[in-house]
């Protein structure tokens, strides 16, 4: 299953307005967990003071979303997700959390943010830039709407380097995640699309050189999360450039 270009968007859009009412759980279920702590060391990493503003690009079901308005307090925090079915889940949680007076949720394009030029403190995206067209463009939007100075983040799943831990992992993640997603949401092709999608995504080290070389941000920091499983970038836009 190789796609690209506008099929690849059109799969993926399919895959998650497909899996949107069960997303939350078999993250939990498919991660045990997991993701939870990592989104919790990036928000650590990141600092995020009192009153900043941020954008989480497809936000998907507003987790980190939920998370940046918290630690924001006061701050404009807007969610962008290209599914609808995605952010009407993530607009109940929203609103469950008494956030919706301080979150914007928007249906819109990652590859074009329909934002003006040096808008948010903080420009997040979180385990979705391995399902974009073109991962530079996503980078180079993100990088444009944030200030000068402002921060550029990705938490996504990886590939572990230690060798016997990785032929594991993919065995977990090849041949098992996409049978628990039949059995528990039946989803067999959407969780089949995942372990395939990361065969196609460069690696922690690679992904930080593409931040720094191909999108031009500075201070990247990349930090590999249990074993590789998963890794966490942040990049700085330089105050001139």
């Amino acid at each position: 299953m190789n796609v690209r270009g506008e099929e690849k968007t059109k799969f993926v859009h399919e895959v998650f307005e497909s899996i949107a009412k069960n997303y939350d759980w078999m993250n939990t279920l498919l991660s045990f967990r997991m993701h939870k702590l990592w989104r919790r060391f990036a928000m650590k990493k990141m600092a995020v003071k009192p009153g900043d503003t941020a954008l989480d690009v497809c936000c998907g079901t507003c987790d980190w979303t939920i998370s940046l308005a918290k630690s924001s307090g006061t701050g404009r925090i807007v969610g962008l997700d290209f599914s609808a079915n995605m952010l009407k889940v993530g607009k109940g949680k929203v609103e469950k959390a008494g956030l919706d007076g301080q979150v914007e949720l928007i249906q819109g394009d990652a590859m074009q943010l329909p934002f003006p030029d040096h808008t948010f403190d903080h420009a997040t995206i979180g385990f979705a830039l391995r399902n974009v067209p073109d991962i530079v463009q996503v980078l180079n939007e993100m990088k444009r709407v944030v200030k000068p100075g402002g921060q550029v983040v990705s938490l996504e799943l990886s590939k572990p380097s230690w060798p016997p831990f990785r032929a594991v992992y993919y065995l977990y993640f090849e041949r098992i995640l996409p049978l628990l997603g039949k059995w528990f949401a039946g989803s067999y092709e959407q969780y089949r699309w995942l372990p395939e999608s990361l065969m196609q995504f460069p690696g922690y080290h690679e992904l930080a050189r593409i931040m720094a070389e191909d999108v031009g941000l500075q201070d990247v920091q990349v930090y590999p999360l249990s074993g590789g499983i998963a890794a966490l970038h942040i990049g700085r836009k330089p105050e001139v450039e």
